[in-house]
């Protein structure tokens, strides 16, 4: 069952739904700036952000990862990881440029991530890209918090994310 956002008001679909708070998320296989790949294990016993966006390269979603890169800083036992599509180099210029030090940014280029997570959108001329989303675990890797942002040009809803880790 796909979910249905927009993007500047017109009718845009995820390839499915967010995990549900109570369950466990899957195992990933993203890459970083220098091409490594991280899995759920490099994360084990914190507690994670998942900040999804379509592209860096957007002003929602470069504003996305700047404030949970400060809220971050704030936040004890947590990793915040921005994902998006964009090739490793982009984020890492991105990333290098704004001085974003307390997040991980990784790339769903060549994985499934998307897909597994059911944020991949499946149609409009985003169609192939992720949906702007926010998926907050505990430590055990449970999910605690999830908003599947409905307007793609909106910011997600930050103060809730981070009131769910508190």
């Amino acid at each position: 069952m796909s979910t249905t956002i927009t993007l500047k008001g017109n009718e845009v679909h995820t390839i499915g739904t967010l995990p549900s708070v109570g369950t466990h998320i899957r195992d990933f296989a993203l890459v970083d700036s220098g091409l490594h790949v991280k899995t759920l294990q490099d994360f084990d016993g914190k507690r994670k952000v998942f900040n999804i966006f379509p592209s860096i390269d957007t002003g929602i979603c470069a504003a996305s990862a700047r404030k949970f890169n400060e809220e971050a800083s704030n936040l004890e036992n947590t990793v915040v990881i921005n994902v998006s599509k964009d090739l490793p180099f982009a984020l890492g210029r991105f990333c290098a440029a704004e001085g974003l030090n307390n997040v991980e940014t990784l790339s769903d280029f060549r994985s499934s991530f998307g897909d597994e997570y059911e944020v991949t959108i499946t149609d409009s001329p985003m169609k192939g890209l992720l949906s702007r989303a926010v998926i907050v675990t505990d430590a055990d890797n449970k999910v605690i918090y999830t908003e599947q942002v409905p307007e793609i040009t909106q910011e997600p809803n930050y103060s809730a994310a981070i009131d769910a880790l508190k």
